[in-house]
């Protein structure tokens, strides 16, 4: 994120001059912008609880939603302590994470402004993504694991995974930014949120093993209304999670507003037509799912393609995410709201997919950096080290934390405690006022 507006590699995200010299003025168009993207990110916190909320079953609409909601207080504070000087610091550990005391508590910061926008504004807008990656791993675990274990696993998942994943890839000094020519492109968090989080989500959920009852058992969506209005959100969240990213106000947020839009309606377009032809019907279910789908391939893309690159990307990650999502029930594993099959699936083709579709400036660029010539398959080279990386920390440390949990403290829930429902049993109330547990299952 940082590279599009640090970055010497004008492609990479085309950025403004005053990137060779910290100004120390505001420029108010530019912070203005980056105000309302800080805003529309974290909209998708709320966004995302109402499209988790309304899938699962009427006993677990709260617990499901508190999961959410709850990463906004544990990484929220996480941020501000430490978070933002692990991702942010000067590499240390061998370049595995940052470290700046400075950034503790933000208490570095007070008078910073840097390329006309107050640090204070970026730190903000950088814990917002921090935020929401967590919440998205709790959409494969739904429904069935203590909120205590929940909230230990979130806060160890973010020191562990997150911050040094996001310092590899958008930290000046961090390796995955250096790699090759162009660095790995990654404009929003393709590989930093959505591939981390989805590798993440198919590991807890085999480890947890599925929810008692699946796959013979009905487990219907409670309210999809609540869904398709999440749905909503995410799409008009996802315009400050793109075009905010370019860390700018100008040509190169333009471009990422646009393929972003391009690409959901692109995506949502195209799952219709997958439906429409193999169940003469078009689902609601299946039109939010095509719009995640096209927002998810073009958030780490949005930077470098063009129009037709973000039709494509949209259209192919509709197609092999509906594939994805029937492949859970043939291999059984129970990622209840489809994490892996959306988020990690699709966003991890945009992040190989891109390099066929990079406009043409932006591989001179890169050639230039390169000191002759560079490629599609000489970036793919470079995206595949990437996703490597990144899928190989999350599923290890994911792996030890929720054997850890569950050894210590406990991460799924008892039987008993599933059946009636955790948002009796764990919270002691009701999402819609109703006190009769076997409604929806």
């Amino acid at each position: 994120m940082l590279r599009y507006a640090c970055r010497m590699v004008p492609g990479l995200l085309f950025a403004p001059a005053t990137c060779l010299a910290a100004e120390t003025t505001c420029d108010s168009g530019t912070t203005a912008w980056m105000m309302i993207s800080v805003a529309l990110v974290l909209l998708m916190i709320p966004g995302l609880a109402m499209f988790y909320g309304g899938l699962v079953r009427t006993k677990n609409v709260l617990s499901t939603m508190m999961h959410s909601y709850v990463a906004l207080a544990i990484i929220g504070v996480l941020w501000v302590a430490v978070g933002y000087s692990l991702t942010f610091g000067k590499s240390i550990l061998g370049g595995f994470v940052g470290w700046n005391p400075d950034y503790f508590f933000l208490s570095g910061i007070d008078s910073t402004i840097t390329d006309g926008i107050p640090e204070y504004i970026t730190a903000m807008f950088q814990g917002k993504f921090a935020i929401i990656t967590p919440a998205l791993i709790s959409g494969a675990i739904a429904e069935r694991v203590y909120m205590r274990g929940y909230a230990a696993f979130i806060a160890l998942w973010f020191l562990l995974v997150y911050c040094p994943l996001c310092h590899w890839i958008w930290a000046p000094d961090g390796w995955l930014f250096n790699y090759g020519a162009a660095g790995v492109v990654d404009l929003a968090g393709g590989l930093v949120i959505h591939v981390s989080a989805g590798a993440s989500a198919l590991v807890a959920a085999i480890y947890l093993g599925p929810r008692k009852g699946f796959p013979t058992k009905p487990m219907q969506p409670n309210n999809l209304v609540m869904t398709m209005m999440g749905a909503g959100l995410l799409w008009v969240g996802w315009f400050g999670f793109n075009a905010g990213s370019t860390l700018h106000s100008g040509l190169d947020t333009a471009r990422a507003l646009t393929m972003t839009q391009i690409s959901a309606a692109s995506g949502a377009l195209t799952w219709l037509v997958i439906e429409a032809l193999t169940f003469r019907k078009a689902t609601a279910l299946g039109f939010v799912s095509g719009i995640l789908a096209g927002l998810v391939v073009i958030t780490p893309a949005a930077a470098v393609v063009q129009p037709v690159g973000a039709l494509t990307l949209g259209a192919c990650s509709s197609i092999l995410c509906y594939y994805a999502l029937g492949m859970k029930m043939k291999l059984g594993y129970d990622d209840s709201l489809d994490c892996f099959g959306i988020h990690g699936v699709g966003s991890g083709l945009g992040v190989l997919l891109l390099c066929f579709f990079i406009r043409d400036s932006w591989m001179s660029d890169a050639a230039a950096a390169a000191g002759g010539s560079w490629t599609a398959f000489d970036q793919l080279g470079v995206q595949l080290v990437g996703m490597g990386a990144t899928i190989a920390l999350a599923v290890v440390v994911t792996l030890a934390l929720c054997f850890a949990i569950e050894k210590t403290i406990g991460f799924r829930v008892d039987a008993q405690s599933e059946a009636e429902g955790l948002d009796q049993t764990l919270h002691g109330e009701n999402g819609y006022g109703l006190s009769d547990s076997s409604i929806n299952g």
